[in-house]
C-alpha cells in the first residue's frame, strides 16, 4: 500500500512540473514564428511575408461593392497608400495616408484631423484590418460604412497597377 502511494505522489508531481517552453521563436520582425513555419519557409513550402513588400493593388469585389487598397513606395523606406471600402449604394470609407511595416503588420497613418491610425495583418498576400478599429477612423466613413474587419486581396504586385487603381468616382485612388 505505501509503494503505491509513494508511486501516486510521483506521478502528480510529475504532472505538476512546468510546462516546456514553446517551439514558437519571434522573426526577425517581431512576430511569432513556429518550427514548422520556419521549415515551411526554409524549403520554399510557403513565402516569408517579411520579405514580401506591399506595394502592390488590393482588391476585392462583393455583391455589395468593392473593396480597393493601394500601395506605392514613398519616401525613407515607407510606403503611400490610399483605400477605398464600398458597402453598396450609399456607405462607403476612402481615405489615404502613409504606411510602414513592423514585422507582419502594416501600419496605415491616415492624413487628416483625428489621425486615424490602423495597425493591419499583413502576410504577403492580403491586408486585414482588425475587428476594431480606433473612433478617429470613424470620420473616414459616410453612412453606416466601418473600417472593422475589412480585407484586400492582393491582385498584382507592382506600384504601376496600384497607381492605375481608380475609386468609384473614377479618381485616382492612390496620389502621386
Amino acid at each position: 500500500m505505501r509503494r503505491t502511494s509513494v508511486a501516486l505522489l510521483a506521478l502528480l508531481a510529475a504532472c505538476q512540473q512546468p510546462p516546456e517552453r514553446s517551439v514558437a521563436a519571434p522573426d526577425s520582425g517581431g512576430a511569432s514564428v513556429s518550427g514548422l513555419e520556419r521549415a515551411a519557409i526554409a524549403s520554399g513550402a510557403i513565402a516569408d511575408a517579411s520579405k514580401i513588400s506591399p506595394v502592390g493593388l488590393f482588391q476585392r469585389s462583393h455583391e455589395a461593392g468593392r473593396d480597393a487598397l493601394c500601395v506605392i513606395p514613398g519616401k525613407d523606406g515607407q510606403y503611400r497608400f490610399g483605400l477605398e471600402a464600398v458597402f453598396g449604394e450609399e456607405p462607403n470609407c476612402r481615405g489615404h495616408g502613409s504606411a510602414r511595416r513592423a514585422g507582419d503588420k502594416l501600419i496605415l497613418s491616415f492624413k487628416g484631423g483625428d489621425r486615424c491610425i490602423i495597425v493591419a495583418q499583413y502576410d504577403g498576400d492580403q491586408v486585414a484590418l482588425p475587428g476594431v478599429v480606433d473612433m478617429a477612423c470613424a470620420d473616414l466613413c459616410e453612412g453606416r460604412g466601418s473600417l472593422e474587419g475589412v480585407t484586400f486581396p492582393r491582385i498584382a504586385n507592382d506600384a504601376a497597377s496600384a497607381l492605375r487603381a481608380r475609386d468609384r468616382g473614377n479618381d485616382p485612388l492612390c496620389e502621386t
